[in-house]
């Protein structure tokens, strides 16, 4: 159901794409790229429920799994987007580990959390048996994107059911008083990089963060990542406009 899952166990690496762009063609074209996964980002985009279906439809017809950053840790909103078929869940802000377990527990279905019984849709594109899988295969995936998270890292990785922790590179660096975001280089950014990899790894927990560039993204697994997110589909599309229309201009 999850093929994430199976590239953790080997030990590989997952590719991650990030979509701003609320559209089923733009989806699904990314889709066919060869992604491992594309999350649809209820954060920071400017769709709601009704576009986020269609596109994990679309995701899911192009071989990729669906993954949902919901905008905040709101258990309602993770059950309705976990009932429309995301195979994963990454919240936002989480700072310490009472927040960590109202998430987690509303991913996973009892004894492990509280999520309310009703797969509207999985049990259809997953199989009869969704609700005996879910807890093994859907991904409870917590953000750590703050200089209070990093404080309570190793009490947030502890917690029971947690599949992985995202690095938002962006709000932590804010937070820290490090100047630049993505793919930042600042000794003080990776120092916390490492801190959190090793809180993870201690547990058993996948880490993954969000970058601006492959190279990046390289040096990142480097550092023990087992989940690179590569730009968002809005960096992608600009930036090929720009360098067409610039190549023209000259």
């Amino acid at each position: 159901m999850n093929k994430l899952r199976n590239i953790f166990k080997s030990g590989n690496i997952a590719v991650n794409g990030w979509l701003h762009i609320g559209s089923t063609w733009s989806a699904e074209a990314l889709g066919l790229q060869g992604y491992d996964s594309l999350t649809i980002d209820m954060q920071h985009s400017m769709y709601w429920l009704d576009t986020a279906i269609p596109m994990i439809q679309a995701i899911g017809g192009s071989g990729a799994v669906p993954l949902i950053r919901v905008a905040d840790n709101t258990p309602g909103e993770v059950m309705k987007m976990l009932d429309a078929g995301a195979l994963g869940i990454i919240c936002p802000m989480i700072e310490d580990r009472e927040q960590c377990e109202k998430f987690v527990g509303a991913v996973k279905y009892p004894p492990l959390g509280y999520r309310s019984l009703g797969p509207t849709r999985p049990k259809f594109v997953y199989g009869a048996d969704y609700t005996k899988r879910a807890n093994d295969e859907v991904l409870a995936i917590a953000m750590i994107e703050t200089k209070k998270g990093l404080e309570n890292v190793d009490a947030i990785v502890s917690t029971p059911g947690l599949d992985m922790i995202y690095i938002g590179p962006g709000d932590l660096s804010l937070t820290m008083g490090i100047p630049g975001s993505l793919d930042s280089q600042e000794p003080e950014f990776l120092a916390a990089v490492d801190t959190i990899v090793a809180a993870c790894k201690a547990n058993d927990v996948i880490v993954g963060i969000h970058t601006n560039s492959a190279a990046y993204a390289k040096q990142m697994q480097s550092m023990g990542m087992q989940f690179v997110t590569l730009s968002t589909d809005t960096n992608l599309l600009t930036s090929a406009a720009a360098s067409m229309i610039g190549d023209f201009r000259k």
